[in-house]
């Protein structure tokens, strides 16, 4: 059997809130007891291999003026053509730091996924100002279903 391989994208600045968030869901993918394979990437790094390699895929953004962060469209601009019916069915889930209420980063990228053809994994965590403890819990329990779901084969 192999290793599960999760990739991690966001947008945002590694000092800003959505990178506090991608490293509570980090902390849950270390404490899953799973052995797994983790990239966490910023979308502007992450490419076609990344895509092609992983087997759960987490995407954290900002809320930029109600929708994905500009770093997490690129993303899906240069990677849906090269990967199109190659990633189908794989799990993924969404993490959204918001000024507003995070509805339009959601509803921008969930309108580009289904053709991707990929599998969400459960409801979009949306953290709407400041980062408290309960927000924190959730994207390390995020991290933690992701990696027993893709190591158990339930995704």
């Amino acid at each position: 059997m192999t290793t599960p391989r999760i990739l991690l994208i966001y947008g945002g600045h590694e000092s800003g809130r959505t990178y506090e968030l991608v490293e509570a869901v980090k902390q849950g993918l270390e404490q899953s007891g799973e052995t797994i394979e983790l990239r966490s990437l910023p979308a502007l790094t992450a490419g076609v291999d990344d895509l092609l390699w992983a087997q759960g895929l987490i995407i954290a953004t900002p809320e930029h003026f109600g929708y994905m962060s500009g770093a997490v469209k690129d993303f899906l601009d240069r990677t849906f053509y090269p990967t199109q019916d190659k990633v189908n069915g794989l799990p993924y889930a969404l993490v959204v730091s918001a000024g507003n209420d995070g509805t339009g980063a959601v509803n921008s990228i969930e309108r580009i996924v289904p053709g991707y053809r990929w599998k969400r994994i459960s409801e979009p965590i949306i953290v709407v100002g400041d980062i408290g403890d309960d927000d924190r819990r959730r994207c390390n329990e995020l991290g933690q279903s992701m990696a027993a779901g893709v190591a158990l084969g339930i995704f």
